[in-house]
């Protein structure tokens, strides 16, 4: 790679540095990359941090050596306290989380209603595009209280991370909708039913909505923006206030990585996406990137030498060797190659290599080593 180095250690110990949010393809260590950030701040520079796992694959748990984690932050033990920081994590529950939302947003007896409509409980819980609003809403929740030092988010899947910038924007496209308009209009004229609304208003309208949808679909969607309808205002509120966190120096967006095609061409993709929203871009992580400690022997040399060998018929474990050097060698152009991809197309943005490692990480020893690695 021949893009400057990221300098993580000084991105954890900026006090400025609020919000960092790992995105990147799935499989690459992003998880991984999220939870040794968040200890290597908790260990080496003091910071009370928070690591929020929007995936719901539970590796971030494991790593910590927690049975689990919910949607309240839980403390990781077994971290070096010396340095005054503290570490925490959690997993977003988005059902509890809407749930949360409504409770301190509405009266008793109307979260009771709310709770109660069939339709919010399959969107809540079920409803493509809600966990990414949530997600929106608990980071919310998260920085508006400072009690965090630092908040590192790991994020689903790049493609679904970008569902996670656009919540706010689809939210308000569909809170400024005709549709929703035209829902919400049976409890500002009287509380007419839906249907009956519809049927007076727009006939074979709604007898094609009612054919596809169901009466009764339409009844409690109807009571759902009813009763929500109060609240519309503060969803929209919140949201645009964290993307405009999400834009703020106070944020750092880290893509993370793999020396494969996929990966890199996705990281590549998101950085588009980040550059063009204007959201703040501090690096790239390269995981599982090899190397070699005889660099400077090159894998044409070691399979001369290796053949050399085979003809005399000395050394046989040397010639073997020799064929692995050159395989390796050989690997490590390839990975470079496919790195160059992405810091030829974005040479402003530093990068950081980490080195493949004999095992998965899973406790929090393999996190510090990934975090001194990182550094």
């Amino acid at each position: 790679m021949t893009a400057e180095r990221l300098d993580v250690d000084d991105l954890l110990a900026d006090p400025a540095t609020r919000i960092i949010v790992c995105c990147g393809a799935g499989g690459v260590g992003k998880t991984t990359t999220a939870a040794a950030l968040g200890l290597r701040a908790a260990e080496k520079h003091g910071r009370r941090t928070v690591v929020l796992t929007i995936d719901p694959a539970r590796r971030l748990a494991q790593s910590m050596g927690l049975s689990e984690l919910d949607n309240t932050p839980r403390q990781v033990k077994g971290i070096d306290g010396e340095s005054g920081g503290e570490l925490h994590a959690m997993m977003l529950d988005m059902k509890r989380t809407f749930d949360e939302v409504v409770q301190q947003h509405t009266t008793p007896q109307r979260a009771s209603e709310i709770f109660a409509n069939p339709f919010y409980q399959a969107m809540s819980s079920t409803f493509s595009g809600t966990q990414e609003y949530m997600a929106m809403e608990k980071l919310g929740q998260l920085r508006s209280t400072d009690e965090w030092d630092l908040i590192v988010v790991d994020t689903p899947p790049s493609r679904s991370a970008l569902d996670f910038l656009d919540a706010p924007a689809r939210l308000s496209r569909f809170l400024d909708g005709r549709m929703l308009r035209l829902l919400t209009s049976p409890a500002r004229t009287g509380g007419r039913s839906m249907f009956s609304l519809v049927t007076a208003s727009f006939g074979l309208f709604s007898r094609t909505v009612q054919k596809i949808l169901g009466a009764q679909l339409l009844t409690d969607l109807s009571g759902f923006v009813a009763a929500l309808d109060s609240m519309f205002g503060g969803f929209r509120h919140r949201a645009d206030e964290t993307y405009r966190i999400l834009q703020d120096p106070q944020t750092a967006f880290l893509l993370v990585a793999a020396p494969e095609r996929d990966a890199v061409r996705e990281a590549a993709y998101f950085a588009e996406r980040l550059v063009a929203e204007r959201m703040p871009l501090a690096g790239l992580v390269l995981n599982r990137m090899h190397r070699a400690e005889a660099d400077s022997l090159s894998a044409e040399r070691s399979e001369t030498a290796a053949a050399a060998l085979d003809a005399a018929g000395e050394q046989e474990m040397t010639a073997d060797a020799l064929r692995v050097h050159a395989s390796l060698v050989r690997q490590i152009r390839r990975e470079m190659t496919v790195a160059a991809t992405f810091t030829d197309a974005f040479p402003g943005v530093p990068a950081v290599s980490v080195t493949a490692q004999p095992a998965d990480v899973h406790d929090v020893d393999g996190l510090r080593t990934i975090g001194a690695l990182l550094a």
